[in-house]
């Protein structure tokens, strides 16, 4: 008993990358820049990408559903995870701060993002996320069942909301290089404007001024003409003195063409559309709406399906997971080009695939009666006022096939 105690208050020791991590230091890379998941969110491209994703996944609904036999679902509003995900997830914070802020995790730490589920009287009560490095992670064995510790006591794996990425890394870890060279990019740009590390021009004179005279007279220009307080004043020569302005080489025509091509390497690490971003040199119309659909399918749905994973071992007892399920509504992204939503929807009743108030749904409008009939609108047949198969164009009924006289309209 003593053993097993002691075990459960034993505490792992923190990796180099975690602790590293935690104290705000980073990885160092080749650029010279150490990043961390800190220090990576300054990159504008960085925390557009996580943002991004993060609130989109925390803007679509989640609801519990009760799955039946046949594989159909049903929403289950009286399920207690449904308040947790909806409303509010513990006493300060909401169910969208939550999925958010564990998204958030997933996307910048190997460990992943991590919540716990307060279960009481077989029902769960709140999820509470702690700060990163709290609840740690450990996989004793080779199978990779991991074993979850709070404060260094082990805790129960089904009350443990664990998200983590494809290759049990991070897309920030897996992208650090990429992210120095975006943040040393962004050092350098910073001085070329802000303390003109680029010189705008040279001075060349006709005689030999001396060490002692060179060195006044550019302590002199200096102080007049740089720095941005200065930028729009002219500058007065002297002695035969002449300006030559230094105009952009090839290289530095394409320092702006290197800043776009960091973006969209950082947007391929997060396998998010660089449209997405930010990058809208290549953006029309047309195609932003199948940026859209590109990013709901290649990068977000890959996201939910592990989230709704996630959530449902922590929020569903053993028991229950036949019965029920956590699913996130997707439906905002399929409105997003409605025209092409409308013919999607008008082709599908046509060919009887759903009925008329099946497609009102996916739109949020009610049903109307008689609209759970699959007909074809588009054909004479379906209209109310049309003959039907066994009336004579006159009004009158015709008579069963089976008992036509056979000898009519025969010679």
């Amino acid at each position: 008993m003593l053993n097993f105690f002691r075990n459960r208050h034993e505490k792992k020791a923190l990796t180099d990358a975690q602790l590293a991590d935690l104290l705000g230091t980073g990885t160092a890379t080749a650029s010279g820049i150490a990043v961390s998941a800190e220090t990576a969110l300054r990159a504008p491209p960085v925390a557009a990408a996580v943002r991004t994703i993060a609130e989109t996944a925390a803007s679509m609904p989640a609801k519990v559903v009760s799955v039946e036999a046949d594989g159909r679902e049903a929403d289950a509003p009286d399920h207690p995870a449904n308040w947790l995900l909806r409303s509010e997830a513990n006493d300060w914070t909401s169910g969208f701060e939550l999925i958010r802020q564990v998204m958030v995790d997933a996307l910048t730490r190997d460990e992943g993002g991590l919540a716990w589920v307060n279960w009481v009287n077989g029902q769960p009560r709140e999820i509470i996320r702690y700060r990163p490095g709290y609840i740690q992670t450990n996989y004793p064995d080779d199978t990779l069942q991991p074993e979850y510790r709070i404060g260094g006591v082990v805790v129960n794996s089904n009350a443990i909301v664990h998200l983590r990425g494809p290759f049990e890394k991070s897309p920030l870890s897996l992208c650090r290089e990429a992210i120095g060279v975006a943040l040393v990019m962004e050092k350098h740009a910073g001085r070329l404007f802000g303390t003109a590390a680029r010189p705008g021009g040279v001075i060349e004179l006709e005689k030999n001024l001396g060490d002692e005279a060179a060195k006044k007279m550019l302590a002199a220009w200096r102080v007049a003409m740089e720095g941005a307080e200065n930028g729009a004043k002219s500058g007065v020569l002297w002695d035969g003195a002449k300006w030559k302005a230094m105009t952009f080489s090839s290289v530095d025509a394409q320092f702006q063409q290197l800043r776009i091509y960091q973006l969209q390497e950082i947007a391929r690490a997060f396998n998010i559309p660089a449209i997405m971003i930010g990058e809208m040199s290549r953006a029309t119309w047309s195609n932003s709406a199948e940026m859209q659909r590109l990013f709901l399918m290649l990068c977000l749905e890959p996201w939910l399906k592990a989230l709704e994973s996630a959530l449902r071992r922590a929020l569903i007892s053993r028991e229950d997971r036949r019965k029920f399920a956590i699913r996130f509504d997707r439906d905002d992204f399929s409105k997003v080009d409605l025209q092409v939503l409308a013919t999607a929807i008008n082709s599908l009743i046509s060919s009887r695939v759903i009925n008329p108030n099946t497609g009102r749904e996916w739109l949020d409008l009610a049903p109307y009666e008689g609209g759970e009939t699959y007909a074809n609108p588009n054909t004479g047949a379906s209209q109310p006022n049309a003959p039907q198969p066994n009336s004579r164009p006159d009004g009158g009924q015709s008579l069963d096939p089976s008992q036509e006289d056979p000898q009519n309209g025969l010679e």
